[in-house]
């Protein structure tokens, strides 16, 4: 397949992750970053976004404005992924954008995927992602794919998409949204209690 032309202004630049759930258990792929745009792909005005690596970011260091261009190609599984295009190439900072948002949303450059590691996530409702922290950098739409036997994972799996935040304790914009449930078998659910957000964020202070 032949790779597409983009262009466009950057509207966000997130941590690209990939959540893997069964039953109470869970674990995280870090694939890199999850660039929106407001631009063009093969010609087409359009709101699209791409998936870049770690040394792509480190190597450009984007941020909400940036004018960007490059080629990519469509992801072959929209389920796995949080972006539209994958296996970018030709990668170019054509113009360097005014800087963002210093307080919430944050609109910085984003840290490496290791402080998103070590930060660790609170569930985001849906809707505050969606009005509110859509362009922060701390924000993150992860794939989400459940086995839902865990006795059998090349058995049956679901998927959806979740979002969370890395961002600081204090902030006034976060808003937790309901429990999460996890089918599980034989028709039993799991329901993710509060607990488990406040033990993965236990180790930072609120400002932090």
């Amino acid at each position: 397949m032949n790779k597409l032309s983009f262009q466009g202004t950057i509207r966000s630049n997130q941590p690209r992750i990939r959540l893997t759930r069964s039953f109470d258990e869970s674990s995280h792929t870090y694939l890199g970053y999850a660039i929106n745009i407001a631009g063009t792909v093969d010609g087409e005005e359009k709101d699209f976004s791409i998936g870049i690596g770690k040394a792509a970011q480190a190597k450009f260091m984007f941020k909400v404005y940036d004018i960007i261009s490059g080629e990519c190609l469509p992801v072959p599984e929209p389920d796995m992924e949080p972006v539209d295009y994958y296996k970018v190439s030709k990668l170019a900072k054509v113009e360097e954008g005014e800087q963002g948002s210093l307080s919430a949303p944050w609109e910085m450059v984003p840290p490496e995927l290791e402080v998103y590691r070590e930060r660790g996530h609170r569930r985001l409702a849906a809707r505050s992602y969606e009005v509110k922290c859509s362009s922060c950098i701390w924000g993150c739409r992860m794939p989400v794919e459940i086995i839902v036997d865990n006795w059998n994972p090349r058995g049956r799996k679901k998927y959806r998409f979740e979002t969370f935040c890395y961002g600081p304790l204090s902030c006034k914009l976060y808003k937790a949204g309901p429990n999460r449930k996890v089918e599980g078998r034989n028709g039993m659910v799991y329901v993710e209690e509060d607990w488990v957000d406040e033990a993965a964020v236990a180790h930072r202070v609120m400002d932090n």
